[in-house]
């Protein structure tokens, strides 16, 4: 499966949710598509599960617009963090009734995951907690067994023990079913091993694009003396700076560094290079002197 999109801009109103974006997706891997919030990307994966057209640009699904065209969206499924499901049905009728739109279903593995996050099929929709909302999500995002396989913030309300089964799920799931799935998250240290792929939107824009093992490799965190530090990295495109007690901390990214001396040299995460990367300056607030 490949999912492509060409000068994609969407716009509500007067905002843009996506801007003239460029971006290619292909093959079976999963992905990681990061953003803050308000960067476009729940607009993408919406726009992939064909909910509504691009305003300007192109996006296809192996070269077919997903906009209103089952023959395309029957091989998506998109879950997301809330809106999934008629709060009238039963968990039984939700997991009927996906059976008939995704080609793949995969029935007694749904039953096998409704009983590993103990829902009962009699239960209502409407009287799941919010934790058990997001575990039914999980539940029809795995067994769809969908080509793309998107999940958006899917965990809302899981605790630790319970998000953790999802990513061992979720391993387990794609290798004995390979696929596209791409997972929306800004836990992003709980699942960051999973990544073959890193997306950062940014207001709407590409930022990043990379293999999560190029990611790594393109940053170093290097630490010492404030004055050696300032020399070694002058001219040098620097992401992240702190200083403390004639100290500093530096990370480098996309450079070509060799000899760093007696400066200490180690790796960011991926969530700390993400907040590094996506941070911006802020005018620190001065209050108004009283009269």
């Amino acid at each position: 499966m490949e999912m492509k999109a060409t000068n994609l801009t969407k716009r509500y109103a007067h905002k843009k949710a996506l801007d003239d974006l460029t971006l290619t997706l292909n093959g079976e891997k999963i992905i990681g598509l990061l953003g803050k919030n308000g960067a476009g990307k729940t607009t993408l994966m919406r726009m992939l599960a064909g909910h509504f057209p691009a305003t300007d640009g192109r996006l296809t699904i192996n070269d077919k617009a997903p906009f209103d065209h089952f023959p395309v969206t029957k091989d998506i499924c998109l879950i997301m963090e809330s809106h999934n499901f008629h709060e009238k049905f039963k968990v039984k009728d939700v997991l009927n009734i996906s059976a008939k739109f995704h080609p793949n279903w995969d029935m007694d593995y749904a039953k096998y995951l409704r009983k590993s996050f103990r829902l009962e099929e009699k239960q209502k929709v409407k009287t799941l907690s919010k934790g058990m909302y997001s575990a039914l999500g999980i539940i029809v995002g795995l067994a769809s067994l969908s080509p793309i396989t998107i999940f958006d913030e899917p965990y809302i309300g899981l605790d630790a023990s319970f998000r953790s089964m999802f990513y061992d799920l979720l391993l387990e799931s794609y290798q004995h079913n390979p696929r596209l799935i791409i997972l929306s998250t800004h836990l992003i240290d709980e699942v960051s091993k999973l990544f073959e792929e890193v997306v950062i939107l940014h207001d709407g824009k590409l930022m990043l694009h990379e293999k999560a093992d190029d990611l790594a490799d393109k940053h170093i965190l290097l630490s010492g003396n404030k004055e050696e530090i300032d020399q070694f990295a002058a001219s040098k495109n620097i992401i992240h700076e702190s200083s403390m007690l004639g100290q500093k901390t530096i990370v480098l990214y996309d450079e070509e560094v060799s000899d760093t001396g007696d400066l200490s040299v180690s790796k960011a995460s991926l969530q700390e290079l993400f907040v590094y990367l996506t941070k911006e300056e802020v005018n620190g607030y001065v209050p108004s002197s009283e009269a």
